[in-house]
C-alpha cells in the first residue's frame, strides 16, 4: 500500500510540498516554513515545506483501536511504586521535583490516518496548540493536542508557558500544586536566562488559573529577549527538554526519569510545532495530550509532577484524569462535555458530575471578541506570550480562564479536554 503524503497543519496553516528534511535545528535559522518534532530523548526533526497557507485540516478517515487493547508501560501498582521511590530521592536531597510518565499504545488499525485522528481531536478535544505531523517515511506521525506552550518566538522575543498544578476544580489544587508550579517557574527562568539578555527574563503571569473539559491547570508565563548571536539551536540546548515535564534540578531528574521509565517516551513531552524561518517566528508546543505512531503502534502518554508531598495514589489518578477524554476520542467513545464539566470519582469509584464552575478568569465574549481583546492586552504588555487566534471547534467558546481564552493570543488551534482514560 502506498504511503500517504507528507503534511503538516500547524497554527491553523496547511503545509504540503515537503523540500527537505534535517535533524539539524540550524537549519531553523535558515528560510522557510519548518515542521518540528522533537523527541523528549533529544533526537529533533525538522522538515520544511514549499506551499503554505491558512487553511483548515482536511478530512480523512480514521480508525481508531478498541478500548481493551491499550497495554500500559506501568501499571498502576508500579506507578505508586515509582512515587514513593522518588519521594525517597527528594528525601535524600537528590531532587526536588521529577515528572514521573507512562506509555499507553495500542495496535494500529492498517487503515488509520494521523491526520483523520487529528481531525476527531479538534472535534472532541480542540487544544491552543493543536496540530499533525505526517512524514511517513521519515518515520513521523504526530497528532497534537496540547495546552502548554513550550516555547513562543517572535524575533528576539522568546516566551514559555509551563502547566503545573492540575485537579478538577479549583477547590482540588493543593498548595503542592502552587509550590510545583513556582519551582518549575524558577526552573524555566533559569533556563530561559542561559539563552537570554542579562536582566530581560520576567515572569507576567504566575500561577493563573485555566479551566479545560473536565478540570483544570495552573499556567504561568516567562519571557525574555534572545541574546545577541542566539538562534535555535543554542535556545533548545538551553530549555530542552521542557522543565514541566521533566524536574528540577532537571540533570538529576532526567537520570531518575530514565531509571523509572520502562519505555522512551518519544514526542510525548518533547516539542510539537512550527518555525518559520523568514519572519524569525516560531510556536512549540510541549508534546503534552499527543498521539503518535510508533512500530505499528498508537501511542500516548501521561504523567503527575511527583514533589515530597505527592500522595501515590492522587498522583496516579491525575494520570487517569489527564488521559482518559484523549483516548475516548481515538477509540471513537467520547462524549464531549462543556467546558469546566468536570466529573468527580463517586464512593464506588465510577465518576458523578462535578460543578460546572471550576474557577479562573471570566469572559462573557465570544471568539471574536476574545481574540480582539487579547490582542489588544499583548500589544499592551510585550512581555507576555501570544495567544492563539484560531476559532475553536463548535461546542467549545473560549470561556473565562480556559485554555481557549489563553490560546486566543498566539496562533494555534483550538483546545482541549483533559481527562483519563479510566483504566
Amino acid at each position: 500500500m502506498s504511503q500517504p503524503p507528507p503534511i503538516a497543519h500547524l497554527g491553523g496553516r496547511l503545509a504540503t510540498g515537503l523540500r527537505d528534511v534535517t535533524r539539524d535545528p540550524a537549519a531553523l535559522d535558515s528560510h522557510g516554513f519548518w515542521a518540528v518534532v522533537a523527541d523528549f530523548e533529544g533526537d529533533p526533526i525538522c522538515a520544511r515545506f514549499d506551499h503554505v497557507r491558512p487553511a483548515p485540516l482536511p478530512a480523512a478517515p480514521w480508525t481508531g483501536p478498541p478500548a481493551h487493547t491499550w497495554t500500559d508501560s506501568l501499571g498502576a501498582d508500579a506507578y505508586r511504586a515509582g512515587v514513593r521511590r522518588i519521594r525517597e530521592y527528594i528525601a535524600a536531597g537528590d531532587v526536588y521535583q521529577v515528572n514521573l510518565c507512562r506509555m499507553l499504545s495500542a495496535p494500529l488499525p492498517a487503515d488509520a490516518d494521523i491526520v483523520g485522528l487529528a481531525g476527531r481531536l479538534a472535534l472532541g478535544n480542540p487544544a491552543p496548540y493543536a496540530g499533525v505531523i505526517r512524514l511517513p517515511e521519515h518515520g513521523v506521525q504526530v497528532a497534537c493536542a496540547s495546552p502548554e506552550l513550550y516555547l513562543h518566538r517572535v524575533g528576539d522575543r522568546v516566551s514559555s508557558g509551563p502547566i503545573k498544578g492540575t485537579g478538577r476544580t479549583e477547590a482540588d489544587l493543593l498548595p503542592k500544586d502552587h509550590a510545583e508550579n513556582v519551582m518549575i517557574v524558577d526552573l524555566v527562568r533559569n533556563d530561559l536566562g542561559r539563552a537570554a539578555a542579562i536582566g530581560s527574563v520576567t515572569v507576567p503571569e504566575l500561577c493563573v488559573v485555566e479551566r479545560h473539559p473536565g478540570l483544570v491547570h495552573l499556567v504561568s508565563t516567562v519571557a525574555g529577549t534572545l541574546a545577541p548571536g542566539v538562534g535555535w539551536p543554542e535556545l533548545f540546548a538551553a530549555t530542552f527538554p521542557p522543565g514541566s515535564v521533566s524536574g528540577a534540578p532537571k540533570s538529576s531528574a532526567l537520570r531518575i526519569i530514565e531509571e523509572l521509565e520502562p519505555v522512551p517516551r518519544g514526542p510525548y513531552c518533547g516539542a510539537i510545532g512550527w518555525v518559520d524561518a523568514d519572519r524569525r517566528e516560531g510556536s512549540l508546543a510541549v508534546g503534552i495530550r499527543s498521539f503518535f505512531v510508533r512500530d505499528g503502534r498508537l501511542c500516548f502518554g501521561t504523567g503527575a509532577g511527583i514533589t515530597y508531598d505527592s500522595d501515590p495514589q492522587r498522583e496516579w489518578e491525575e494520570t487517569r484524569l489527564k488521559a482518559r477524554n484523549l483516548l475516548a476520542v481515538a477509540t471513537g467513545e467520547h462524549r464531549s462535555e462543556p467546558v469546566g464539566a468536570g466529573r468527580r470519582p463517586d464512593a464506588a469509584g465510577g465518576h458523578s458530575p462535578a460543578s460546572a464552575d471550576a474557577g479562573g478568569r471570566e469572559h462573557p465574549a465570544g471568539p471574536e471578541h476574545i481574540g480582539a481583546r487579547e490582542r489588544a492586552t499583548a500589544a499592551e504588555r510585550p512581555g507576555e506570550r501570544p495567544r492563539p487566534t484560531t476559532p475553536v471547534a463548535p461546542g467549545y467558546p473560549p470561556e473565562p480562564g480556559t485554555g481557549q481564552d489563553r490560546a486566543a493570543r498566539d496562533r494555534g488551534g483550538p483546545h482541549p479536554a483533559d481527562t483519563s482514560e479510566g483504566t
